[in-house]
């Protein structure tokens, strides 16, 4: 579906930074000198189009709540059967195919590790097929956000975590109501706040102190890539050994086309890699010359890697961290 300018630059810069105001869609409308009315209608047509998701936030794993990356080897008779099981457990966020033995990959985000680990088992008994589980071990880039006109876009500023901050309850609770994003009203925020039972000011506060902590890795438009053409989703791994996973890991967050970078554990003989990166391209040829680019620059050229590309997208949201995350709906 083809965007008009304005639609494309509203989307393109409030991938980050949105902005912490009693009117938010007034402010960012400034940016295209048009009208708060105008801006509302935009981004309202944007979702109801599925080219974003929500307008919220992205949430460092591990921060609020406990999650994991989970794959399962799946017989191609069975996967979207399968897949359709995994879809339905609310802690799944995202669910993918993609191209490997281990052709299912999922997001599990819940409110405690208990509700990860039964979420997990649900799974591994209605499908009787054994869970890959791979939990982070040390997060480096966490963002999804790109230019996408090819321009400079430089990534936000405050999103390295703040070690020993810690969310409190009303923090939580406050993640919790935006889950699914901001609604799209003149004032979203008060919104949330008479919902949860705080003052709009106050709500605004946590935000910005969740986002200059890092907690928040990013604040704006969860856009769907697909939808605008970026169709090669790649995941690269790599077995780097571990006193060179963090030289290695820094070299590949310098270049702008990673959107995420982290650090899992291993589970040989079946998946040995430790080191993952993100790139999103509009065609493959376009992602694997990204890698190439990764690997010299890294010095991972010659480490054992693999390249995995999205297929399908059975499922995409935001992490649950609320009490409906444990019910199955």
């Amino acid at each position: 579906m083809t965007l008009t300018r304005t639609e494309f630059a509203l989307l393109d810069r409030w991938q980050r930074g949105f902005p912490f105001v009693r009117r938010p869609f007034a402010v960012a409308g400034q940016s295209a000198g048009i009208s708060e009315r105008a801006t509302l209608d935009i981004f309202e047509r944007l979702r109801k189009q599925q080219m974003i998701s929500r307008i919220g936030a992205i949430v460092r794993p591990q921060a609020v709540g406990a999650s994991t990356l989970a794959a399962m080897r799946v017989a191609p008779d069975r996967l979207e059967e399968v897949a359709a099981i995994v879809s339905r457990q609310p802690c799944v966020s995202h669910n993918y195919e993609r191209t490997n033995a281990f052709n299912l990959w999922f997001v599990v985000a819940g409110p405690d590790a208990q509700a990860v680990a039964s979420t997990i088992g649900t799974i591994e008994d209605l499908t009787g097929l054994p869970v890959l589980h791979l939990p982070l071990q040390q997060a480096y880039h966490l963002d999804l956000g790109f230019p996408l006109q090819g321009g400079p876009h430089p990534r936000r500023v405050g999103s390295r975590f703040v070690p020993g901050f810690q969310p409190d309850t009303t923090d939580r609770q406050l993640l919790a109501a935006i889950e699914d994003g901001l609604a799209i009203v003149p004032q979203p925020y008060g919104n949330v706040a008479d919902s949860i039972g705080l003052a709009e000011t106050e709500v605004i506060r946590r935000l910005k102190r969740l986002a200059q902590s890092g907690v928040v890795t990013r604040f704006g438009c969860i856009v769907r890539h697909r939808k605008l053409g970026y169709t090669a989703n790649a995941m690269a791994v790599w077995d780097v050994p571990d006193d060179e996973v963090d030289a290695a890991a820094s070299a590949l967050v310098r270049n702008e086309r990673v959107t995420l970078c982290y650090r899992r554990k291993r589970l040989p003989p079946d998946w040995p890699y430790n080191l993952y990166c993100m790139v999103h391209a509009r065609s493959r040829t376009d992602a694997l010359a990204v890698v190439d680019d990764l690997n010299a620059a890294s010095g991972l050229a010659q480490k054992k890697q693999t390249v995995l590309f999205s297929t399908r997208c059975f499922k995409q949201r935001g992490a649950v961290f609320s009490e409906q995350a444990q019910r199955v709906h």
